[in-house]
């Protein structure tokens, strides 16, 4: 647990979605600030990229929030953090939240959040990215993707030892539990990369 200084939370920014998903964005930022866990985010001032930060924060806990200059300049960001960093794009933008972070914990999103997801997931796949990735699946969310990962790996689109990039949680501290007793990934599984 020790080695797990800073965790990065892909989110959803928008506003419009059922309170049990602030509820438990807002539980997982009490969590992360109570353990001394360091929150890496996308910055953004809305929805449950907000809810996360905020609750660590209030809790006592540090964020740091990486955003592109486009999204600044839009006053996308949120003004409270501890550490605002500005990139140039986002790509830049993803490279740095994992290289920033020790583990990953995705909580129920639309397509940036996806794309952020399963793209991290590729990275450990290729053994570019060794730490822990959770889904919280928070009211079942990720269900589809989850039968949609799995049905790749019966298909043999992946193998089957993939199913073990990413763990699955319903609750924030299942979430957490998870990530401390989650082992770093091998990075000789890139040899099976390939099928």
């Amino acid at each position: 647990m020790s080695q797990i200084k800073s965790i990065c939370v892909y989110s959803a920014s928008s506003t419009k979605i059922d309170q049990v998903y602030f509820e438990a964005a807002t539980e997982l930022g009490k969590q992360l600030a109570q353990h001394g866990i360091q929150l890496i985010n996308g910055a953004g001032s809305i929805g449950l990229m907000s809810a996360v930060a905020d609750a660590t924060l209030a809790n006592g806990g540090k964020v740091t929030g990486v955003i592109p200059s486009f999204m600044i300049e839009q006053n996308w960001h949120h003004k409270g953090l501890t550490k605002l960093v500005e990139v140039n794009s986002m790509h830049e933008r993803k490279q740095l939240m994992a290289e920033l972070s020790d583990a990953v914990i995705a909580l129920p999103g639309g397509c940036g959040t996806l794309e952020e997801l399963l793209e991290i997931i590729t990275w450990k796949q290729l053994g570019l990215y060794l730490n822990p990735i959770v889904i919280l699946n928070t009211n079942g969310f990720f269900n589809p993707l989850l039968q949609m990962l799995n049905e790749a790996i019966e298909q043999n689109f992946m193998r089957t030892e993939h199913g073990d990039i990413w763990k699955v949680a319903t609750t924030p501290g299942q979430a957490l539990e998870l990530i401390f007793t989650t082992p770093r990934w091998d990075e000789s599984i890139r040899k099976f990369a390939a099928i």
